[in-house]
């Protein structure tokens, strides 16, 4: 619940305000002040006649209705605080500072809750408790530093971490980021960051509010209001890059299948932002490295220029650029050989353009204008200029801060001298401008930005999916565990996914006919163990009919058999798709390659159900192995097409039939004209 008192109020009371600016309760009251609050700014302390300058009440009982409470006083108190102003001084939005809640202890999450039935029976928003505050150009009520530069058009920045937020603002306001607004939501317990999202989204104006979000998160307690209210403000023109921390554990069944090993609940958060558009970053360098990068014009290719005069740093960025996909074109014939005459002998034009050590501010401004208006295969440019001290920057950085304005291309200044030219930095700073003072961490976040697909469509695709005869298999099903290989076939069938043709039964004659009929060579595989190959389960290449009998009769003898069964024998490309269904998110669908590169390697992709196929192909070519899959060193590749048909069917048929934990088509066989599975497994709890 955000409402106006929140955000624009008339009036605010800050409760245990002091005039020791060390403390919180005197910070807030600070910051209030030094950001300009043009509202009434009240102070409640029983011990204080006067904090800093302000007239104090010493009992919250003889303060006049007001909007807006921050309290920082002692966890215990403040349930009766909240009940009090909340009933007798109309007071509908509360700011709590104050740890000791439900973060800590049983009856601190009783004391929380007391104070969110308060607002709810109030119908009063509730930032925190155990947060830093809340920061917008209208009041400035938080009470740490730093304060960075406020600007309608800056970040807004959500953060489930008070003292993580003040690291990452730290991080930003040395490279020149600005924020519109600063949200630290604490324990969340009325306003989470979905809210805060849902909120934006709800009210976006395209004319006056900011295009670029960023998120950490510590909790995702609502997957699918993140979601949509992300794809939602994506869509809109906003860009979002997040920090999901804590999601490392392994997945609970990592023994009982390969996707079992190999998902996780990063796994589903991986998904959940590849589906939004959201760029995933791992750090707090790498997430406001993406906001600058963000308030930058958007690129339109992936060709750079790098315009330096120290050959190192080009060369890194260079290949860190290189490593992410994207490309430095080498630069030749007339155009490049006229720029060098305009250079000082010994500079080079190819690519990295290196002006040198001794190049002039008139040199840098030549350099780029060729870059913006004589290279046309070059997309974006970036500029290293810093100083080992002899000389001062502000005539060079001027010539920078022109170029930026004029120039179409995004304009990627790289400033490593934070400390010698430190003075030069802060005034380009100030003219509104960002700097990324280390190459290879903006070459990383431009690689994230670049590989971070458009949010994806919230259409499913039913064509060729038998949705009713799925929920009649499903239903039919009683005990819980991995179902018969003949369901199993039935529900793929279902999806539309092909499978290499098969008996199976308890039967040898049975399946010696089959074979017969089918056409050697055959596989035989036991049926029973879950881990087939572990027990010696599982003959390849089998000729003759007397061979398939001694196998039956071998397999039948491994501990809890049930039966064999005999597959037609096809070659090709090994792939492997894989699904887990994960709490509150759904369905989590992982491909790749098969055989070890699942394995050892865990070379996957993950997506969320149900998925498009936009997205299908994004999880393909987003794979290490993707040229393998594509055909390399003169290897035909692989129906890609079909493979990804067989992923977006397959994420349908997961999508009605919630009932599926577990499943694992390991391996597909693909060349380039078809893709078949040849052995698949699900796991059922109702």
């Amino acid at each position: 619940m955000i409402n106006r008192q929140l955000l624009r109020p008339e009036s605010i009371v800050v409760i245990g305000g002091s005039n020791n600016v060390h403390k919180p309760g005197g910070a807030v009251v600070r910051n209030l002040l030094q950001g300009g609050y043009q509202g009434t700014l009240r102070i409640v302390n029983p011990k204080e006649d006067e904090v800093q300058g302000i007239k104090v009440f010493h009992d919250v009982k003889e303060i006049p209705p007001t909007e807006l409470a921050i309290l920082v006083v002692a966890a215990k108190f403040c349930p009766d605080y909240v009940e009090m102003l909340a009933r007798d001084k109309e007071v509908r939005a509360f700011i709590i500072i104050s740890a000791g809640f439900g973060e800590e202890t049983k009856a601190g999450a009783v004391l929380e809750q007391r104070i969110l039935d308060t607002c709810e029976q109030y119908g009063a928003a509730l930032i925190g408790p155990n947060c830093i505050g809340l920061l917008t150009a209208w009041h400035h009520s938080v009470f740490t530093k730093p304060i960075p530069q406020l600007n309608p058009k800056g970040v807004d920045f959500i953060s489930g971490s008070g003292a993580t937020a003040v690291f990452i603002l730290e991080s930003a306001v040395i490279k020149g980021l600005q924020f519109n607004s600063v949200w630290s939501i604490g324990n969340g317990k009325q306003i989470g960051i979905e809210d805060v999202l849902q909120y934006m989204d709800e009210n976006f104006d395209p004319e006056t509010d900011s295009p670029v979000k960023l998120l950490y998160i510590e909790n995702i307690s609502n997957p699918d209001k993140l979601l949509f209210h992300a794809s939602s403000l994506i869509k809109k023109g906003c860009r979002i890059a997040a920090i999901k921390a804590g999601s490392s554990e392994s997945g609970s069944r990592a023994a009982s299948s390969h996707t079992g090993a190999i998902a996780s609940s990063d796994s589903a958060v991986e998904a959940l932002f590849r589906k939004a558009g959201i760029v995933r970053c791992f750090s707090r360098e790498e997430l406001t490295t993406v906001g600058c990068i963000f308030t930058l014009p958007p690129l339109t290719g992936k060709n750079f220029a790098i315009v330096t005069h120290a050959g190192g740093p080009g060369v890194m960025l260079t290949d860190a650029l290189s490593k992410g996909g994207l490309q430095v074109p080498p630069l030749s014939g007339p155009l490049a050989e006229e720029l060098k005459a305009q250079l000082f002998p010994g500079s080079s034009t190819a690519n990295p353009i290196d002006i040198l050590a001794t190049g002039t501010p008139e040199h840098l401004g030549i350099a780029i204008d060729y870059c913006e208006n004589k290279f046309d295969d070059i997309d974006a440019i970036m500029v290293i200029f810093g100083t080992p001290g002899l000389v001062q920057l502000y005539e060079t950085y001027d010539v920078l801060h022109k170029k930026i304005l004029e120039c179409k291309k995004p304009v990627f200044p790289i400033l490593p001298s934070l400390h010698t030219a430190g003075p030069e930095v802060e005034e380009f700073l100030k003219k509104g401008h960002v700097n990324f003072s280390d190459e290879v961490t903006l070459a990383t976040a431009l690689t994230q930005i670049m590989r971070t697909p458009k949010p994806a469509s919230t259409e499913i695709e039913l064509f060729g999916v038998d949705v009713p005869r799925i929920r009649e298999i499903i239903s039919g099903i009683k005990e819980n565990g991995y179902i018969s290989p003949d369901k199993v076939h039935e529900l793929l069938s279902c999806a539309g996914i092909p499978m290499v043709p098969e008996m199976v039964s308890a039967k040898k004659e049975d399946l010696i006919a089959f074979a017969q009929k089918t056409g050697y060579p055959v596989v035989a595989k036991v049926v029973g163990p879950v881990h087939k190959s572990d027990v010696g389960g599982v003959a390849l290449n089998v000729r003759t009919d007397k061979h398939l009998a001694l196998e039956f009769d071998r397999m039948m003898q491994i501990p809890d058999a049930t039966a064999v069964m005999v597959q037609k024998m096809i070659k090709g490309t090994e792939l492997f798709i894989g699904a887990k269904y994960e709490p509150r998110f759904g369905h989590i669908v992982l491909c790749g390659l098969g055989g070890i590169f699942v394995e050892v390697l865990k070379d996957v992709s993950s997506g969320l159900a149900p998925l498009t196929y936009d997205e299908a192909y994004s999880m393909i070519r987003s794979l290490r192995s993707y040229k393998i899959i594509k055909g390399t060193r003169g290897q035909a590749g692989i129906n890609e097409k079909r493979y990804a048909e067989i992923i977006v069917r397959l994420s349908t048929l997961l999508r009605f039939a919630t009932e599926i934990k577990e499943m694992d088509i390991n391996p597909l066989l693909a060349d380039e004209k078809n893709v078949i599975a040849v052995d698949a497994r699900i796991l059922i709890e109702k």
